[in-house]
């Protein structure tokens, strides 16, 4: 890990990384309690991960990744967002924006307040996303290998 990246990642620890982290794990915890909820667990452990350290990753689309269309692309992965969305989403979406919303406060925070903005948005979406680091991303072509 860059020596920049190590440092942003632990000042987001610090700002609110590891408190919604923590989240994100507890929301995969009680998905995984229940065996209908293991496929949003195991999205919810990998997020979990992202969120605890963020710098150094990008989010993209699964389709984008691996330049086929997958179960997450389709009804099934609409209606698994949408219950993702019931279950757990909303809920880590509000603690993320309402960690954002105490980062504007102050000038350090914003950019950590604008990291935390978008993983509400992830919060609320999560099926059919992949956290990818972002050295394993190649230029030339889109997102390939």
């Amino acid at each position: 890990m860059r020596p920049l990246t190590l440092l942003l990642n632990g000042l987001w620890i610090a700002f609110g990384g590891l408190w919604m982290a923590a989240f994100w794990l507890l929301a995969a915890v009680v998905m995984a309690i229940s065996i209908i909820g293991l496929p949003w667990a195991r999205a919810a452990f990998g997020i979990a991960r992202y969120t605890l350290l963020p710098f150094g990753h990008r989010v993209i689309r699964r389709r984008d990744w691996t330049g086929e269309a997958g179960i997450g692309d389709g009804p099934l992965g609409m209606i698994g967002n949408l219950i993702w969305l019931a279950l757990a989403g909303w809920w880590l979406a509000l603690g993320h924006l309402i960690t954002a919303a105490g980062l504007l406060v102050s000038v350090i925070g914003i950019p950590f307040a604008w990291a935390h903005i978008k993983l509400a948005a992830l919060a609320l979406w999560p099926i059919g996303r992949v956290v990818v680091a972002e050295a394993d991303l190649v230029r030339p072509t889109l997102y390939g290998r």
